[in-house]
C-alpha cells in the first residue's frame, strides 16, 4: 500500500471509482432523491414536495437517475386519468442503501441540531439502530488503518 500511495504522481485518477459514482449521485438533490427513493417515494410530484426542488430540476434528475440505471420509470394510470410515471429503485439503486445509511449516520453524529436527528432507523426484529460499518468479505469488522490499497486492474499508469 504504502509504495503505491507514496508514488500517487505515477498513476492518473482518471478511471477513480469514487469520481465515476459521483458523477452519477454527486449533488445534495440526487442525494435527497435517494433518501426518497429508499422510503419508499415512486411519483413525480411527491419527490418535488419532499426533496424541496423545482419541478424542472426534479425532472431533469429524474432522468439523469433513470439514464445512470438507478431508476426505472414505470406506467401507471389512475380511472379517468392520463398514463404517468412512477419512479421505482433499480438493483443499481436499493444497493446505495448503506451509503445513504453512512452519510444518514455521519450527519446524527456531526450535523443533527440540538433536538436530535429528524429520522430513527431501526432493525424491524430488535428494535436496535441501523449503522452503516466496513466489513471484509471474510466478515470482519474493519476499523480505522485496517485497510491496505492496491493497484487495481484499471489503474493508469503515467509515463
Amino acid at each position: 500500500m504504502d509504495d503505491l500511495l507514496d508514488d500517487r504522481d505515477s498513476w492518473s485518477p482518471a478511471n477513480c471509482s469514487i469520481g465515476r459514482a459521483m458523477d452519477i449521485v454527486g449533488s445534495r438533490s440526487t442525494m435527497l432523491i435517494m433518501r426518497e427513493a429508499l422510503l419508499g417515494t415512486r411519483r413525480f410530484d411527491d419527490f418535488v414536495r419532499r426533496v424541496g426542488v423545482g419541478e424542472p430540476a426534479m425532472a431533469a434528475r429524474l432522468k439523469e437517475l433513470v439514464a445512470a440505471g438507478v431508476l426505472e420509470r414505470i406506467p401507471y394510470r389512475e380511472p379517468g386519468q392520463r398514463t404517468r410515471h412512477e419512479y421505482q429503485l433499480t438493483r443499481k439503486g436499493r444497493e446505495l442503501l448503506p451509503v445513504v445509511t453512512a452519510l444518514r449516520n455521519w450527519g446524527d453524529t456531526w450535523a443533527a441540531d440540538d433536538a436530535g436527528p429528524s429520522l430513527l432507523a431501526t432493525h424491524r426484529d430488535c428494535g436496535h439502530p441501523i449503522r452503516a460499518v466496513l466489513r471484509c468479505e471474510a466478515g470482519h469488522d474493519i476499523g480505522d488503518g485496517e485497510i491496505d490499497i492496491a493497484a487495481g486492474p484499471g489503474l493508469i499508469r503515467l509515463g
